[in-house]
């Protein structure tokens, strides 16, 4: 009796054995597939990302206002090239690689910083100019009444870039670009005399100094990657009392862009420059006669050459941040020389144009 006793014990004991076996077995072997899944998660999110994030390739803006015209049967008139091109340039943001990205909430949109810079960049130059239709370009005077279309269109690309719905960012911006293409069809009947587009140097003067301020602020604040000292009045008001021959008290201010918006910053540049290649090939076209008669049309293509050069690959993958005369490249300085002579040539032309 003892004996089969001893016996159940042991086939129990072994049977417990095996049950902690399995169990151990199939605990392993789930964690190792998990494990697999997450790192073939991670992999592919690395691809994805890494897609996403090819900037889009500079289009010939001649030839895609052409073929615009063409496929709408729309008459090419003053003012179409420069409509056409600010739609193409806004739909870019939605249609390139990844969609529009920056307000994704989940990876690998939401692990991407550099492609939202990017966007961000496009979408500033894509609301000045949109400002301008309204308030200057299809507007013969400042007492004349604003085209409707354009007054829709405006506040749709100034609506939050990181909203993710009701609504979202797209949406508004989807929106925004039916309004141009609502005008730019007005424009382009002739049987519509309604929209109107006057390609004035005034009005083409009062753009440029938006983009020259934005030009101007992006070259500082390249600069300020390295670090640069500032010098400020300190404390010095219209009734501050100076002796004869004494200088105003100088205080010094160190100014130096954080370390994590280095990137930041040299892409939304990238994305300014991007934007702002195309408008203006646009607008050559749709001034030519200003810019013949005021012999500026080679400042216009020497600020081309300028944004179009900040457009080189970027071969490293990171954005180095090197001191002057390192070792190590400084890319944030590279670009502040493109975008400083494009603003150069931004105020040369404002001056030809400004000439009676």
């Amino acid at each position: 009796m003892l004996d089969w006793k001893n016996r159940a014990g042991t086939a129990r004991a072994r049977t417990a054995d095996s049950l902690d076996g399995a169990r151990s077995y199939f605990a392993g072997l789930w964690s190792r597939a998990l494990g697999l899944l997450v790192g073939l998660y991670l992999l592919a999110a690395l691809v994805v990302g890494w897609y996403w994030s090819q900037e889009p390739d500079l289009f010939p803006v001649q030839q895609h206002v052409q073929s615009a015209a063409e496929q709408s049967k729309r008459q090419l008139v003053i003012g179409y090239a420069t409509v056409e091109t600010l739609k193409q340039v806004a739909q870019t943001l939605l249609d390139k690689p990844g969609g529009y990205l920056s307000n994704d909430l989940f990876p690998p949109g939401l692990w991407l910083d550099n492609m939202p810079s990017w966007e961000y960049g496009v979408l500033v130059q894509t609301r000045d100019l949109s400002r301008a239709l309204r308030k200057d370009f299809a507007r013969s005077q400042s007492q004349s009444t604003e085209d409707a279309d354009l007054a829709r269109a405006e506040p749709r690309f100034n609506f939050d870039n990181k909203s993710w719905a009701l609504p979202s960012s797209e949406s508004e911006y989807q929106e925004g670009i039916k309004s141009l293409d609502r005008y730019l069809a007005r424009l382009a009947d002739p049987n519509q005399p309604n929209a109107q587009f006057y390609s004035r140097a005034d009005n083409l003067n009062n753009w440029l100094g938006d983009v020259a301020t934005r030009l101007g602020s992006l070259s500082q604040r390249l600069s300020a990657s390295v670090g640069r000292v500032r010098l400020d009045d300190a404390g010095v008001t219209p009734a501050t009392e100076l002796a004869p021959g004494e200088a105003p008290p100088l205080s010094e201010q160190r100014v130096a862009t954080p370390w994590l918006q280095i990137d930041n910053v040299f892409y939304e540049a990238r994305g300014q420059a991007w934007a702002l290649s195309h408008i203006l090939r646009a607008i050559e076209i749709d001034f030519a006669d200003v810019l013949a008669k005021k012999n500026a049309t080679v400042s216009v293509r020497q600020i081309i050459r300028e944004l179009e050069a900040a457009q080189e690959p970027l071969w490293s993958p990171m954005v180095l941040n090197g001191s002057g005369y390192g070792i190590l490249a400084n890319h944030s300085l590279v670009m502040a020389n493109y975008i400083s002579r494009a603003n150069a040539a931004v105020i040369d032309l404002r001056q030809l144009l400004s000439q009676g």
